[in-house]
Formats: structure tokens, sequence, C-alpha cells
């Protein structure tokens, strides 16, 4: 006689017969803020247990008949984030995320997305859609002028005429009437700011530019896209706003939808205050053409509900030794440096530009705000930030920091000459993917052009030219690498590369490595064991360690593309002096253009919408193709 065994023991023996759900089932479908040249897109899925299952992407303009292709959307789900001392650990979603690059600013797009899986598909499978991608900002046709001048103005005055900004702005006083706000600014006014100093003596009570003891302009109207508050040089002159040392010169964390244009401004331990962390930010907040110094951050906005900030064509300029190159993190090397800047630019949101800045003699150059696991709320992500075609001179940690992104982080077109710890950093990205496309690195004495830290998931790095051996300093999970240039600086028994993976879905091809003669162990390499698609334990294993590219192609099957090369690859460029880590390398004296017929020539992967313009056979390896047009870094006016 036969005994009934309980549901669940049943369920308990039948599990292992049932099959993985290698199917997909597609889910909630994501327009991401848009960019002024970008686009970036969210599909969430169930399912695809074996990551076998694709999305094409095709676009064209609204009112064109051919479409295009763009890269395939990356895969992402299952990856850990982790940091225990901070209570840090995240697993990302399953889903796909990615981008449309190198758009025009202000036009229509349709977006074509197909999901393929040979396992099936469990619902739609093409999603169409329309979307429009952001307008760089501007003034309102009818906006009311209003015209500011400095103490001491002796020349003939337009009217309305206001002496100093506060007094256009909120229509206040002296004193305890600074802050009466009866005549205040409205949607689509256009305050010029005429020539000359605006320094307020911020121990004088009832000064004359109200800005009694704190010497901040504490700005909160509310504009809106259509008619911003612009606040403008108004071209008779250079405009110098003076902080008189104080913390903060503008906060707008209350302020929505403003443009400063052309303005001058100087000592101040933060230039613009735009947001902190879980209390207010700004949105729509738009930093053109002008010039910030003696400053020791530009701009701080780390509150994640904020939008649509444009940061372009400035130049920021830290306190750090313009002639050293002083690092923070090990002062027996560097010899010690306290912090006289610290970042230029931090941001966290979503759809901000940060484009063709010179930033200079600051701790980082321009980052994403390390925030945390992502908040619950997704419209309170760092995703769809773009930063590109900035010229980064001289820093006391990173260039470029990724730290704190979720999905679509666009690093792009940079150049970067001497940053005394690392070039790249990812510490951590929740995800991704976070692309750096055609990126420019030279002079990182540490051996960090790449920060992979804190286990970071989703990075795609195409194209770029790194001078400096890549250590990331701890393992990471789900990268993609094409088409880049590493070539390190003779280093003494410094590796090439060391690739730390913890999933075995992480992928390298067609990239271009030179060998460290002064190095027994060129490549150091950690990876799950067969069969094993993560696996987060490799952190203090021993790596295994290859003499050449052609041993590591053996023994993991990747780089089945790749090549070694040596400087020869360029016109004439030469390495940093390993010897000299202190010492300043100029942009201008620099030339990473490839050498006609060399080894990175027609070298490369064809990458749909990242490399379609290629002049050979096929795309050349590193940032620069052979008979394209070099990128513009910093400021348009510096061409």
């Amino acid at each position: 006689m036969s005994v009934p065994r309980p549901a669940a023991i049943l369920f308990f023996l039948a599990a292992p017969l049932l099959p993985a759900a290698d199917s997909v089932t597609p889910g909630r479908f994501v327009v991401e803020r848009p960019t002024l040249i970008c686009l970036g897109f969210e599909w969430h899925i169930a399912g695809d247990d074996n990551r076998n299952a694709v999305v094409e992407v095709s676009y064209r303009k609204t009112g064109e008949r051919n479409w295009k292709q763009a890269m395939p959307l990356f895969r992402l789900g299952g990856e850990k984030v982790t940091r225990p001392d901070l209570g840090l650990d995240y697993t990302t979603p399953d889903m796909f995320a990615g981008s449309i690059l190198d758009l025009e600013p202000g036009a229509a797009y349709e977006a074509r997305f197909r999901m393929l899986d040979p396992d099936g598909v469990r619902g739609e499978t093409v999603h169409t859609v329309t979307v429009r991608t952001r307008a760089e900002p501007k003034e309102a046709p009818d906006g009311r002028i209003l015209h500011v001048y400095p103490p001491g103005w002796k020349g003939p005055k337009q009217t309305p005429a206001f002496l100093g900004l506060k007094e256009a702005y909120f229509g206040s006083g002296h004193g305890d009437w600074a802050v009466l706000s009866e005549r205040r600014v409205r949607p689509g006014d256009i305050i010029l700011v005429h020539a000359g100093l605006y320094k307020g003596d911020r121990f004088q009570y009832s000064g004359a530019l109200g800005l009694d003891f704190d010497g901040t302009y504490v700005l909160t109207a509310k504009g809106t896209p259509e008619r911003p508050i612009v606040i403008r040089a108004a071209g008779d002159g250079e405009v110098i706003f003076d902080g008189d040392g104080a913390h903060e010169l503008f906060n707008v964390m209350a302020a929505d939808y403003h443009i400063f244009e052309g303005l001058t401004i100087r000592n101040a331990d933060i230039a613009f205050q735009a947001g902190l962390k879980d209390v207010i930010g700004a949105n729509g907040l738009t930093i053109r053409n002008c010039r910030m110094e003696d400053v020791g951050i530009a701009l701080n906005a780390q509150y994640a509900g904020s939008r649509d900030f444009y940061i372009a064509g400035n130049v920021l300029l830290g306190r750090d030794d313009p002639y050293r190159l002083l690092g923070w993190y090990n002062p027996g090397i560097y010899g010690g440096n306290r912090l006289k800047s610290y970042y230029a630019i931090k941001v966290y949101g979503a759809g901000h530009a940060v484009a063709h800045n010179y930033i200079a003699y600051f701790h980082d150059g321009i980052d994403v705000c390390t925030h945390g696991s992502p908040d619950a709320r997704e419209d309170h992500h760092a995703s769809s930030i773009d930063f590109y075609n900035n010229d980064i001179h001289l820093m006391a940690d990173d260039f470029i920091e990724a730290d704190g992104g979720v999905h679509n982080i666009r690093v792009m077109r940079n150049r970067g000459v001497n940053a005394a710890q690392c070039g790249l950093s990812a510490q951590p990205v929740y995800g991704g993917p976070a692309y750096y496309i055609r990126n420019v690195l030279y002079h990182v004495p540490s051996g960090c052009g790449l920060k992979f830290n804190v286990r970071p998931a989703g990075m795609v790095l195409y194209h770029n030219t790194i001078i400096s051996e890549i250590l990331p300093g701890d393992i990471f999970s789900n990268v993609l690498f094409r088409n880049n240039l590493f070539l390190g600086i003779d280093a003494p028994g410094r590796a090439v590369f060391r690739f730390s993976n913890a999933t075995a879905y992480s992928s390298y091809d067609y990239n271009g490595y030179r060998l460290n003669p002064k190095a027994r162990d060129q490549f150091l390499w950690k990876s799950p064991a067969p069969g094993t698609l993560r696996d987060y334990t490799l952190g203090q294993a021993r790596p295994r360690s290859f003499g050449s590219l052609a041993g590591l192609r053996e023994a993991t099957g990747q780089e089945t593309h790749g090549l070694e090369v040596d400087y020869d690859v360029f016109e004439n460029l030469h390495p940093p002096e390993a010897a000299k880590p202190h010492a300043i390398y100029q942009a201008r004296d620099l030339n990473f253009t490839l050498k006609p017929g060399g080894k990175a020539i027609d070298a490369g992967v064809r990458l749909p919408n990242v490399n379609d313009d290629f002049t050979g056979g096929a795309p050349d390896l590193g940032a620069y193709e052979f008979g394209r047009p070099i990128p513009v870094y910093g400021p348009l006016s510096r061409k």
C-alpha cells in the first residue's frame, strides 16, 4: 500500500525536472529623460535564464524613410553590487537598457525595439516609440529686460535699472529688508548684468548688494522650459561676481529653469549649490560660457529628483597646485595633497548634459554622486546623463567618475591629462550600461586608468585610448570591451591589465595592448569556473597570469582578435616617464593620431551608432579614426 506524499515533497522531487525559464517575457518599457544628443531606454523582462535573448534597435528621424541601426540594448540582471562595511547589497533587476547616441538637439525620432530569443518570446516582440531630444535652452522671445549695474557705475543706465542682482531679482532692500520679495522676478525675464565688480562686504551691515554676513545669492524663483529666467552678461565688458570668501555664492536649490551665461565667478567655496541628497534640488539649470576661478566646487547637485541640467562651454579653475601632480591617496609616493578644491561638477538625477567644459586644478573633474543603492522610485535614479567633449587637466584624484550611476551614463569624447589617482571611475555602477566611448587619457601614474571598485556592474568601453596600465581595484561584472588601446608606461613589475570578472559573460575582443618589458606577468585573470554564470568569491583568489596575449587567448577564449601593439601605432606619441609621477604634461603637446599603415588601422569591429563613419576596411582601434576630424575638447570658442 502506497503512502500519500505531502504536496511540498512532491514539488521538491519534481523541481529538478522542470526546465529553466529560458524563454523571455517582455515587461514594462521605459523612455528615460532625453538629453540634447542622446536617448535612453529600459525594457524590463522575466525569464531568459540562459541570457541569450537580444533586443535589436533601429531609429530614424521623424519624416525620414530609412531606418538606421543602433547598438543592441544591454542585458543586465542578477549582478551584485556590494560593500559590507557600508551595508551596501544591491542586485540588478532583469532588464535591457541602452542608448541611441549623437542625435540632433530638439529633433523627433522614431525608435524601434525588437526582442528575439531562440527559446521564445512570450508577449510583445516589437515596441516602437516616438521621442524628441531636448533643444538647447534659450530665452523667451518676448522676455522682459531688466538691467543690473554694479555699485559705483558712472555711465548712463538703461531702464528699468537696478543696483545689484538681488534688487532686480527680488526687489529687495538692504539690511533686514534684504529678504523682501514684493517685486519678484517673473518667468521669461532676462536680467542683463552690466560690466563691473559685484562684491559685497559680508561683514558690513546693510551693504549695497544685500549680501550681509553669508554673502550668498539665494535664488528661489521658478522659470519654465519655455520661459526660463536668464541672468546674462550684458556684453559691455567682463561681469565679475566675487564671493568675498563665502561658502556658497549662488544657492539655486529651490530655483527651476534658470540660465546663467557669460559671467565670471570667483572666490567662493561653492560657486553653485544646486542640490543636496534627500533635501531639495533644482530642475532645468543651465550654466553656459561662464568662467569660474578660485573656487572649491563649481557645481554641487546631489538631489535625486533633479532634471535636465545643461552645463556647457565653461572654464572651471580650482585651487590646486598648477605646477605639480599631487595625489591624496599615498602621500609617500605623491607628497600628499590637502583639499583646496574638491570636484568641479557633481550631479545626480536624470537628463543632465555636461559638455565642452575646460576643467583644471581640482580633486575630481566631473562626477555622478556616489549616492548608494538606487532609490525605489525609478524617477530618482541617476540615469540618462551625458559627459562629453570635456577637456580635463590636472586632477588630484580622477578625471571622471560615473560612481552612483544606474542606467545610461554616457561618458564620450573626453580628454584627460594628468590624474594622480585614476582616470575613469565606476565605484560603483548599478547595472548600467555606463558607456565610456572615445575618451583619451594620458599620465595616470598610479596605474589605475580604470577604477572599477565596489563590485560595479555594467560597463561598456568602446574606442578609448588609455595611456596607463589597467589595474581595477575590485572584481567587477558584466562588461564589454571593444576597439580600445591600452598602452602603459613600463612601471617595473606592473601588469598591463588585470581582468577580475565576477561574471562569465563579460567579453573582451578587438582591443590593443602594449606589453611591459619590465614585468613578467602581462595579464592577470580571474573568472568564474566553467558552467558558472557568476562568482563573487573571487576577490581573494589568486589570479592566473599570462606573459602574452596569445596565452590569455588560449586559456580564456577572450581577445580572439586582440593585438599586441606599441607606441609606433601613433604618428608621434611617447609615454609619460614612470620615474616622474609629479610631472605635468600639456594636451597641446600630445598627438594621439594613428599612423597610416600601423597595426591599429582597420583592426576593430563595427559597432553600430558608434563607428559608422569609419574610413577604411574596418574601424580603427582607439579614440581617433584615421582620416576623421579630431574631436573639439572644451569650449567651442577655443577651437
